[in-house]
């Protein structure tokens, strides 16, 4: 048997989940240089060079990285200039 939620913590647990931070992803491709990539990452997102050039291997070697976090709104902007520069990113929800 459970008991009835109340309106109250209905609305509580729906903030939570828009409030939870998003992540932006970017994906390997069979286009772009890996010098390319670590330019944009420095550009665009303000990333250091050894930072860059980290996410840029992990990008390369495991096919992903996480490349930033934060609000929704954004994160949607980010996805959408790294788009414009060619690269393949997405975005989620961090959980």
């Amino acid at each position: 048997m459970t008991l009835p939620v109340s309106d109250s913590e209905v609305g509580s647990l729906s903030d939570a989940a828009e409030d939870a931070p998003w992540v932006v992803i970017v994906w390997n491709d069979p286009v772009n240089l890996m010098s390319y990539v670590t330019y944009v990452f420095q550009t665009l997102l303000g990333h250091p060079r050894p930072v860059a050039e980290k996410l840029m291997l992990d990008v390369h070697h495991k096919g992903r990285a996480t490349v930033a976090h934060g609000p929704r709104d954004a994160m949607e902007s980010i996805v959408t200039q790294l788009h414009g520069a060619g690269l393949w990113a997405t975005m989620a929800q961090d959980r």
